[in-house]
Order: C-alpha cells, then structure tokens, then sequence
C-alpha cells in the first residue's frame, strides 16, 4: 500500500484503467472462449452428422444395384468436402467393407469401433492415436430393411485448432484494445495530471505568500460581453479570469438568486451555460476566488495590524503579549526601548532570558499565577535600571479564546517614576510644614526665657570673683545657652521664620567664600578642599547668606563622614538644556546606606552620636534651595566623574578612600516668584537684645 500511496497520480490512472481494462477482458474471454469452443464443436459434429446421413441416403440406389464403383466414387468425394474429413467407408449388413477412403489399407478393428443400433444414427469419439475423431455410424435402410452402415469420420482436432486460431484472434484484439486503452489512459491522465500540478503550483505560489495568482483561462466571451449589461461598477466587471457566479453581490438580476441559492441559481444563466466546464475547471476557478478573498483579507488584518501597531507604538506605556508558556508574542516599542533591545530579539523568548533573575522569578511567578487562576491583577513594581530604580504601575490582563481558555497574559505597565518622586516631595513638603510649624512655635517660646537665662547669667559674671567657682559655673551657663540659642537659631531657619534679602548674586565667589573660613579648620582634620569651578558661570537671584549656609551645611556633613581624613570636591557647572546652575558636593568618606537615602532630608534625622547633631543641617539646606526654586538631591555612592581624589598627608583607609556621597544642588537663573515664606521678617535675637531683655 504504501509503494501505491508514492506513486505519481498520472500512473495510478494509467495503470487503474489498464487494469480495469485487463480485468474486464478475462472475465469476458474466459466465458466467451468457452462458448465458442463448445459452439463450434457442436456446430463440427453437427455438420458431421448432416454429412453421415446424406451419405447414407445417396448409398441407396448404389447398394441396391451393388455397384462398388460408385459407392467409392460417394466416399471419395465426401472426402473432398473439407479438410476435416478423415475418411469414409461402406458397409454391407453382414459388416463387410463395400467401399473406403483408406489409401493405407482399411483398418479392420475400426468397423466395431461405432456399431449404429436400430435405425438411428450413432456417433462416437474415437482416438486414432494420431488425432481424435468424431465417428459418425448411419444405418442404410431401404423398404424398412437395412442393408448397411455409412460411416463418417470428421476430425476433432482440427476442429479445435479452428477454436484455437478463433482465441488467438479475440486474444490479439483484446490484446491490441488493452494497449489502446493504456495509450488513451495515458494521455488522459496526462492531462489530468497537468492540471492538477497546475494547480498544485498556484497552491506553492500562495504557500510562498504570492497571492497574486491567475488559476482560470481567460474566456472566450466574458459575462459583461455576454449580458450586453454596461455595468461597469459591478464586481466582475473587467475581471476575465474571475467567474461571476463565483462571486456574491453581483448587480446582474439573474444573478440576485445565487447569493442565496448557490450555483443551482445559475444552472440556467447564459453565462454559466457557456462557460462552465469540468470539476478541475471548478477547481482552479474556485481556487483563484480563495486567493483573491484571502489577498483581500489579509490587507484588511494588515491595515488593523498596522493601526494597532500604531497605537500601541504611540502610547508611552510599556505593553508585552506572552503565550501560555510564558514566551513573548508581541511587545510594543516602549518596551523594546525600555530593555534596549530590538523587538525581534524579544519576541519567542521567556522571561528569564530577558530580565535579571531575580525580578525575571517574580514576573514568571505572577505570570503562572494569572495562567493557573485565570484572574488579572495590579500592582506597583520597582525596576533597577542603569539610570536608577524606576517604579511602574502594572497591569496584568488575561487573554482567553472564544471558549474561555486562557490562551496567554496582556501585561501593561506605565512608568509612575516621576509621580511617585513628586508624592515623596509633597509628603516631604507637608512633614517639613508640620515640622516648621512646630519647630517655629516652639522656637519662639523658647527665645525669650532663653535671652533672659542668657543676660543674666552675663550680667551675674561681672558681680563674682574672676577666679571663683561660682564664675566658673556661670560661665558653662552662659556656653549652654549659646549652644541653645543656636539650635533655636536653626530652629527658626528649618521654619523660614527669618529675613531673607534676595538678590544677585555670584554662586562661585559664594562657594570660595565659605572654603576659604573652613580650609584652615578641616586641614587640621585632615580634609582637603577641591574647586572644580566654572568660570562662565551667569549670576543668579538668591540669598548670597542663606546659600553660603547651605554650602557650609553640606561641607560640614561632608567632614564627618571622613572622620581619618579625606577630600571634599566642590564642582559648579551650568545646566542644559534649561540653562540652571549644578553645585555637586562630592566627599570621600564612608557614604551613604541605601536605607538612608530617602531620610537625609528629614528633620532631626541624623547618623551621628548623641550630642554631635541636631539633624536639621540639611533640613535646613533642603528648605533654603527650596525657597530658591532649586532642588537637592543626594547620590551615594559617588560616581567616578564626581569623586575627589586622595588628601595630602591622608593615610590608611582614608587614603583609599570609601565609597562617598555626592549632593546635587540645582538651582534656577531666576525666582519666578517670591514665595511668602521669603517675605516673613521675624529676626532671631541677638546676645545684645537678650542683655537688654534682661
């Protein structure tokens, strides 16, 4: 079966009608040789027995008379008749041989071989040895009295050589309509087979994405010829190789049944009637029709495809299609951009082959959820990338088949980076407000008490002895106090409740101002200071006191994270393509933990000891960039572009430096507007008025 199953259709028809022809003719020239065989041996014997007997009645007159000569005369002429005589011969009624055909002499066991009984002839089959021989016994009666025997011998076997040369003729034309046969098979299914290839190589050409194919002969007269119809906005209109009744919506009125009945509709239409032709034809013709609607269809799904490619590629979210086995169908170009590869590197691969194997275990985790499940979810995820941790908002959609079964998961996920840090700023506004608030009230209750504890505690000084104890103690009253006022001092700050003069102002000559009070101090620490500053820098409005109070605020924190010593990197650069100014405050000392990052802004947070801070340094630092419409922002640890390098004379581990921290500060050119906390006027005392007071 399976050598038939390989063999090409042309010789299955070739060969199937050759046998079916070969089957026919054994099954009729078996019969049919049969019965011409028994026909035309009955038709031999019965000519014999037609020959006996008129031998027999001519014997008559010539027994009567005895005449010998022309009994002979009788016998050799029956001879004659046909080939297939062998011989003849007379007898009397005693048996004696009268006459005979036998050249050789009579061979006398032959006169018993047949005896005629009564009056009726007798035949008898008889083998000569030579051949066989029907022998044909014929009584002679005259008057009713028998006066002898003619016999008849007529050969057999010429006989059947006769049916043998009849077969070998049928043989040789059934013979000869067997190769006619297997000839006009042949080219049948040549052609037949030409066809189907035909067709078989439109189906290649489709296979290969070429729809442009023409599978039907053009006709010798079209339909719009045909129907005389003028209509040349109908769909078959200039179409010659597109057969009408292929086609649905057609305007021709005798068509307006197909639409709903079929082809039946058009059975009677002129157009079919002409130009319809055989099951290939059909073939071909609907062939064509399913390669122009498929051409058809596909420009339409590639118009949606492309529109939604669109779409997806305008939206700023990021969107992936995964399958059930967790493997990238399609992603838009947010995502390809966001992972910096081309969307043909992403598509077929999983997950794990795309992200970090941490945050690719819970993306599969929550994909095989949603698979398992069947429910879609939401969530806000954090994502490192090389530009920070960015967060997005993540949608997870499941996608199901018109029966119900997921067949894969939508994820959608919008980068909430910005919102988020714009939440954290407001929630920092507000704590700073609250805290202000506080801090200012509880600054101002404590000033006054503080001023009079202070002017008294001077004034007792210069009622005591110089060298006394007493002088002593109030002199550590009087330090204490200081130290007091100044918390109160940044108190009022971190609360704004104090002047502040705008102006402009030049940020570089501020930034050498406040190195050069410190230099001496921090080298005697061991902390050196570098000025990386740019010289083009533009003046901006600011408060040139408050933002030298930010500068020292920052290299101070800077100094005590170097506690072994180290290098303090002041850099000023202008900003683009806003045009603002960048001061970065880069150390090398010990950095700042991740944990901590978010809270170095916060007031009264500190990682110092008991005793070696407030904690409202750069609170303080924070609100004052702030009422100058800047922003700080602190990165640790520092990058390679931002790190200072070692201090002269450092050594050890503060020779090589650790990790360090940077702090950004930007700022704008100009305040677009004075906010109100700018115009506030409360002046903290000084240690005159707290004499006064007192």
């Amino acid at each position: 079966m399976r050598l038939i199953s390989r063999l090409k259709f042309q010789t299955k028809i070739s060969v199937g009608t050759f046998l079916i022809v070969v089957a026919v003719a054994l099954m009729t020239a078996v019969p049919v040789s049969r019965m011409a065989s028994r026909a035309i041996i009955e038709e031999s014997r019965g000519r014999g027995l037609v020959l006996a007997e008129n031998f027999s009645l001519r014997l008559a007159d010539a027994m009567l008379t005895q005449d010998l000569l022309r009994m002979k005369t009788m016998a050799d002429e029956l001879t004659a008749v046909g080939d297939d005589t062998v011989y003849a011969f007379v007898l009397d009624e005693s048996g004696d041989v009268l006459a005979h055909t036998f050249k050789k002499g009579f061979p006398v066991a032959l006169k018993a071989a047949n005896v005629a009984s009564g009056k009726g002839a007798h035949v008898q089959l008889l083998d000569t040895g030579a051949e066989l021989v029907y022998d044909f016994a014929v009584p002679v009666i005259i008057s009713g009295r028998r006066f002898g025997t003619a016999r008849l011998g007529l050969s057999r076997s010429r006989a059947e050589a006769e049916v043998n040369r009849l077969l070998l003729t049928f043989g040789g034309l059934s013979v000869a309509a067997m190769a006619a046969a297997l000839l006009l098979s042949s080219i049948f299914a040549r052609r037949v087979a030409r066809r189907i290839n035909l067709l078989k190589e439109y189906a290649q050409e489709v296979v290969r994405g070429n729809l442009d194919i023409e599978t039907a002969s053009t006709l010798k007269k079209n339909c719009w010829e045909i129907m005389d119809c003028g209509r040349t906005h109908c769909p078959a209109y200039g179409k010659p190789r597109h057969r009408c009744w292929h086609m649905h919506g057609t305007l021709c009125p005798d068509c307006a049944p197909a639409d709903s009945q079929g082809r039946k509709a058009c059975v009677r239409c002129p157009v079919f009637r002409e130009n319809a032709g055989d099951e290939i034809q059909d073939l071909a013709e609907t062939f064509g029709i399913m390669a122009m609607t498929l051409k058809r269809q596909i420009g339409a799904l590639g118009q949606q495809q492309q529109l939604m490619r669109t779409i997806l590629d305008a939206t700023p979210d990021l969107v992936c299609l995964l399958d059930a086995e967790g493997r990238y169908l399609a992603v838009n170009r947010a995502f390809a951009v966001f992972l910096e590869q081309s969307e043909e590197l992403i598509i077929g691969h999983a997950e794990s082959e795309i992200f970090p194997q941490e945050l690719a275990a819970k993306r599969q985790a929550a994909t095989r959820a949603i698979l398992e499940s069947g429910r879609g979810g939401q969530a806000e995820v954090s994502v490192p990338t090389p530009q920070g941790q960015r967060w997005f908002h993540e949608v997870n959609v499941p996608v199901r088949d018109p029966a119900g079964q997921v067949l894969g998961v939508l994820k959608t996920a919008r980068d909430v980076t910005e919102i988020k840090q714009i939440e954290e700023k407001l929630l920092q506004a507000q704590k700073m407000e609250s805290l202000g608030k506080l801090a200012g009230g509880v600054a101002h209750e404590i000033n006054t008490p503080l001023g009079i504890i202070l002017g008294y505690a001077q004034l007792l000084q210069d009622d005591v002895p110089e060298d006394g104890q007493v002088r002593e103690d109030l002199r550590i009253i009087e330090r204490q106090a200081k130290v007091c006022r100044k918390i109160v001092a940044d108190l009022l700050g971190f609360s704004r409740q104090h002047e502040s003069s705008m102006g402009e102002m030049d940020v570089n000559e501020s930034i050498r101002e406040v190195a050069s009070l410190v230099r001496h101090t921090f080298g005697l620490e061991k902390v050196a200071i570098e000025l990386d500053l740019d010289e083009d820098l533009p003046a901006i409005t600011g408060d040139r006191e408050k933002m030298g109070q930010v500068w020292m605020n920052l290299l101070n924190n800077a100094r005590d994270a170097m506690p072994g010593g180290g290098t303090i990197r002041i850099t000023s650069r202008r900003r683009h393509p806003d045009g603002g100014l960048a001061v970065s405050v880069a150390d090398s000392g010990t950095g700042v933990s991740p944990e901590h990052l978010g809270k170095v802004f916060d007031p009264f947070f500190s990682t110092k000891g008991v005793g070696e801070g407030t904690g409202l340094g750069l609170s303080v630092s924070f609100g004052i960039v702030q009422n100058h419409g800047g922003t700080i922002e602190v990165e640790s640890p520092a990058p390679p572009e931002f790190r200072p390098s070692a201090a002269d004379g450092a050594t050890g581990a503060a020779a090589e430096g650790g990790p360090g921290a940077v702090f950004h500060v930007l700022l704008p050119l100009r305040l677009a507007t004075a906010g109100p906390d700018i115009e506030e006027t409360t002046q903290p005392q000084t240690a005159q008025q707290d004499k006064a007071t007192a």
